[in-house]
């Protein structure tokens, strides 16, 4: 091997070592999840931002680039582009074979190791890097850091017949704002290299649970019973998650059970004791989740509980990262997992999430971002370390020692639980850490849109909850909060997401009391209240509305930055306040206007029209009814100015913590038994 001044060597004293990143390799919808894996290896180039501070590595300046600068970019593609192909073959779940003189890459989602969070969040010194392999090549191996610089970090020749085991320490310095540890596989021009068995290793000692942990999984179902059974049978099939497994809690919602799928019988004699199947009324993702939250801190055996969505297709590998991370961390955590899409394998939908407690606005890390295209060596901002504020429970791992001190979710049915949850245990000390190469795929929130909806309702209820919670005080904006909700659905002439939001503050003015006694009621409730709302009629067939009296022609001046938006809404608002029409009487739309395009030009000087769903699955006719959306306004002030009233009372009840306590949810998972 030859050393750098990184200092790769094994010389570090431990008296052993753990695996706590295997490198796995895809054995199922290889073609479509490779490049989280492993990718060909290209030319490593590094931009102008990773040596000058002062320039802004997520954003391209086109207005300064000078042709030199285009010309350097066009060569990278060129060059990128250019790359040699099928250098590669993955043998099995551990082993990949680099075929004669091909050149693969580590540096990936998955099999990169997360390096600086490691050096954040535990006491670990140091890396090892271990593998067998055999055949004629080298294995390079690299470090990485927030700005993205990628200096070599050791080299290890191999010219081996037989497999031989070859290893390789990295030190745990320059990662304070970012970095991760990988290596590359190159074969020689003669010879394949096979590379199995591969990981990542830190000291035993350095583990702050001193005896081995287990974990018990939490899956709350309604009626996606074939999703679920999917789930299940993923986890059981995966040997070395069963080893830390004491049971899955899969708490079953709906009508259309698990327990009667055709393979549940099988699965469920495979798993044994570890599956435990419970059945309860409809109690949403709180209800759910809460439940498996319950049963694991009641039976006592599990040091962690992972909340885990039905419908999410898992990395088994993720769970026991999450787990062994958990293990090694200084304090107790909450480890979250990305989130992938599961139409677009390869992209990275959402990877630690933010939210302004006050303002309330929500954000992720990292978005959209398709690592097939933006391999992560090539994608600076992925290399920079992200603190989460909270990790959304489709993938989740919570210490059992937190649930205790600081209760269960927040009975709210649906919406911000897990946010709540993050900010209620980052207050008792135990923060949010959303792991890079721990995720699921799940299925995005493009074809959705809420304000359109009955859960309108829950998630406007449900911020001001947690606005309430964890703020003594109203926020100046919080009028200014309220309104733009209202104003953003009413230049889109969803007024019945403005009927449900203000239903929302009037319910949460009861008290929490009066939530818990509308939990099993409020959703239908709030639909019956929709329903009355024109804009809540939609149909699947375009005939079965008037023709639209003309062709839809997207506006010419889209609004780019936030103050041209803001003049926009202020425009058309203005005209809604002062000019008001009425569509309600129209004989036919004036035009179909696509979900794509529905913004607020779009509705300028429309009194009716066709929008299509977000899903594409069907359209309703939107009246414009300005008269309405004033005395909403209206309305929207004097709710404002109760809860503004309000505010510190309701704090107060709010943030009981009786309201998230075992004894709470006892008592409403005894009201709430599975139907008959």
């Amino acid at each position: 091997m030859k050393q750098s001044d990184t200092h790769i060597a094994d010389s570090v004293a431990a008296s052993a070592w753990e695996t706590v990143n295997r490198v796995v390799f895809p054995v199922k919808d290889a073609d479509l999840t490779l490049p989280l894996y492993a990718v060909e290896w290209t030319r490593p180039h590094v931009d102008a931002g990773a040596q000058d501070v002062r320039v802004n590595q997520l954003r391209v300046d086109t207005k300064h680039m000078n042709r030199r600068n285009l010309m350097n970019l066009l060569r990278e593609g060129a060059a990128d582009a250019s790359a040699p192909e099928n250098s590669f073959t993955c043998l099995s779940r551990t082993e990949l074979e680099v075929h004669k003189g091909g050149h693969a890459s580590l540096c990936t989602y998955f099999n990169a190791f997360p390096a600086s969070y490691w050096r954040r969040w535990t006491a670990v010194s140091h890396v090892r890097f271990v593998a067998t392999a055999a055949g004629k090549g080298r294995i390079n191996l690299f470090r990485s850091n927030g700005r993205r610089l990628i200096p070599p970090a050791g080299s290890i020749n191999i010219d081996a017949d037989a497999p031989t085991a070859v290893s390789g320490t990295f030190d745990m310095k320059g990662l304070m704002d970012g970095g991760f540890f990988w290596f590359d596989a190159q074969a020689a021009t003669d010879s394949t290299l096979t590379v199995s068995d591969a990981g990542w290793q830190v000291p035993v000692e350095e583990r702050r649970a001193k005896n081995r942990t287990t974990l018990s999984i939490a899956i709350t179902t309604f009626n996606r019973a074939p999703y679920c059974m999917n789930q299940l049978k993923a986890i059981a099939g995966e040997a070395s998650v069963r080893e830390r497994l004491d049971t899955i809690y899969c708490t079953d919602q709906g009508t259309d059970l698990v327990c009667n799928q055709p393979d549940f019988e099988a699965v469920a004699e495979n798993l044994g004791s570890q599956l435990t199947y419970l059945r309860q009324g409809n109690l949403g993702g709180s209800g759910g989740f809460s439940r498996g939250m319950y049963e694991t801190c009641k039976t006592g055996k599990s040091e962690y509980v992972l909340l885990l969505d039905d419908d999410a297709i898992s990395e088994p590998e993720a769970i026991l990262r999450a787990v062994q991370f958990e293990d090694y961390a200084k304090r107790p955590l909450l480890v979250g997992g990305g989130m992938l899409h599961l139409d677009n394998r390869t992209v990275l939908w959402s990877q630690g999430e933010d939210i302004d407690g006050r303002q309330m606005p929500l954000r992720n890390a990292f978005g959209s971002h398709d690592f097939a295209t933006n391999p992560l060596r090539d994608s600076p901002e992925c290399h920079q370390r992200f603190d989460a504020q909270y990790n959304g429970w489709w993938m989740c791992l919570i210490p059992t020692s937190v649930i205790r001190e600081i209760g269960l979710a927040i009975p709210v049915f649906i919406k911000y639980d897990d946010i709540d949850y993050a900010f209620r245990a980052k207050e008792h000390g135990y923060p949010t850490v959303s792991l890079p190469g721990v995720a699921v795929w799940h299925q995005g929130w493009h074809d959705k849109d809420i304000s359109r909806t009955w859960e309108e309702y829950f998630m406007q209820r449900n911020r001001w909850i947690f606005a309430l919670r964890h703020n003594p005080e109203p926020s100046r904006t919080m009028p200014v909060n309220v309104l733009s909700a209202d104003i953003n659905m009413g230049l889109h002439l969803v007024y019945s997401g403005i009927g449900l939001h203000h239903r929302a503050i009037q319910d949460l003015l009861r008290g929490p009391q009066y939530i818990i006694g509308i939990y099993s009621t409020a959703m239908a409730s709030v639909r019956k209240l929709r329903s009355t709302f024109p804009d809540s009629q939609a149909v699947t067939d375009f005939d079965e509305f008037p023709e639209p009296r003309r062709r839809f022609v997207s506006p010419s001046t889209r609004p780019t930055t936030s103050i041209r938006r803001a003049i926009d809404c202020a425009v058309n608002f203005g005209k809604a306040m002062l000019l008001p029409r009425d569509g309600r009487k129209s004989t036919a739309p004036d035009v179909a206007v696509p979900t794509m395009e529905s913004t607020w030009n779009a509705y300028n000087g429309v009194d009716s029209a066709l929008v299509t769903s977000p899903d594409g699955n069907s359209v309703t006719w939107m009246r414009r009814d300005d008269r309405l959306f004033r005395r909403d306004i209206n309305e929207a002030l004097h709710l404002s100015s109760e809860l503004r009233r309000n505010w510190k009372r309701l704090h107060t009840a709010y943030s009981d913590p009786r309201f998230t306590s075992f004894e709470t949810w006892e008592q409403i998972f005894k009201e709430h038994p599975a139907p008959a």
